[in-house]
């Protein structure tokens, strides 16, 4: 079966970055020149989503007009001759229907918001992207759909054993290829208790029963809803892998993951790499 949704939890608060999240969503960040949920949207249309869930909370009206037309700017620039410019910005348009909008009233964990799309999902399995998690490279979901045959799926990496409670972590069983088989999973160990550095990354494939487990609205770590646990649950009744993704993740959700995402992008762009090498060597 073709993975056809995917759902971006774009409710959160993003204090980390107070104040310039006061008003502005975190996931609307610009890393060079393209806010963080774009990479994710079109990292999802690359691995062939053809439906897009949004689920969003108070002050993220900017999402939706990003993905929408701004007829006064479109206008402008077409007035101006600027026909690069009015690609660049009708090219981030969906299908009409394509894009839907759900609300979370209340930010009670990653669990809780993907269980609020729930009715728009149906019996069929879904993607889930967090923005926060950048990856440069190949297509971290697209890779993941090209693997998947059934069950549930995280993207999975090593980090440091320090680091461990700031991931799920998954116990390893088999591996075949980048899949590893998930024997195990707990959200944010201490590194004393994990039972792996394997740690889950911001993108899923999960299957439709997810939504049943959610629905008890069980709290984890943190006293939130965690997907982690849900999926936990699944262990034994589903398949169940981790895929150790080919591309470099930055954690966006940190001001240094942040800064050091904005270099690596920049680096790749063929504008801005020299310039920029070469006042980080005048620099150094």
């Amino acid at each position: 079966m073709k993975i056809r949704k995917a759902i971006f939890p774009v409710g959160g608060l993003g204090t980390r970055f107070l104040p310039a999240t006061k008003a502005m969503p975190k996931e609307m960040l610009p890393v060079v020149d393209k806010p963080l949920i774009q990479y994710a949207v079109e990292e999802a249309a690359a691995a062939g989503i053809e439906d897009f869930i949004f689920v969003t909370g108070r002050n993220k009206s900017a999402i939706e007009d990003h993905f929408d037309h701004s007829t006064e700017l479109e206008s402008v620039l077409h007035s101006k001759g600027k026909t690069d410019a009015v690609k660049t910005v009708q090219e981030m348009m969906k299908t009409p229907g394509s894009v839907s909008y759900v609300r979370q009233q209340e930010p009670a964990g990653l669990g809780h918001a993907v269980w609020c799309a729930r009715n728009l999902i149906g019996d069929e399995p879904v993607a889930v992207l967090l923005a926060d998690d950048l990856i440069l490279g190949s297509p971290a979901l697209k890779e993941m759909c090209d693997e998947w045959t059934g069950g549930n799926m995280v993207a999975t990496m090593h980090v440091d054993p320090a680091q461990t409670s700031s991931y799920g972590i998954v116990t390893p069983g088999k591996e075949i290829g980048n899949l590893i088989e998930v024997k195990g999973l707990v959200e944010k160990p201490d590194p004393k208790d994990a039972p792996s550095t394997i740690a889950v990354v911001g993108r899923y494939i999960i299957q439709p029963s997810v939504f049943a487990t959610l629905s008890t609205h069980s709290s984890g770590a943190g006293g939130e809803i965690q997907l982690t646990d849900a999926l936990s649950r699944e262990i034994g009744k589903t398949p169940f892998f981790g895929y150790q993704f080919s591309g470099t993740r930055f954690d966006c959700g940190s001001k240094l993951g942040f800064l050091q995402a904005n270099i690596a992008f920049a680096l790749e762009r063929d504008e801005l790499k020299q310039p920029l090498q070469d006042w980080l060597n005048k620099i150094s």
